[in-house]
């Protein structure tokens, strides 16, 4: 298994719509195979600010999940083009 942490900040405007992305973003890659889980939180005292928390079974299903149309339309062409800053962080759990 592999955990995939990611944390976009983007404008307080664009909360909203980043939040939006998000959501949709979870749901479709719930339904792809090898994704364990897929959780995003929203800050309370930073509406700009997002974590992902992503379970996968292994490199090969996070290599497929970047490969989807879904992660082509909402991360690379969404939540990507919105960000002020990305910090991501892969591995296994310990």
């Amino acid at each position: 298994m592999l955990i995939q942490s990611v944390h976009y900040t983007v404008a307080p405007e664009d909360g909203d719509k980043a939040e939006a992305i998000l959501r949709e973003l979870r749901e479709a890659s719930r339904r792809e195979p090898g994704v364990i889980a897929f959780e995003i939180a929203r800050s309370r005292d930073n509406p700009g600010a997002f974590a992902l928390y992503e379970e996968y079974q292994d490199q090969a299903a996070i290599e497929a999940h970047g490969k989807t149309e879904h992660f082509e339309r909402l991360v690379v062409n969404g939540i990507r083009k919105l960000a002020k800053e990305r910090i991501a962080v892969t591995g296994p759990p310990i």
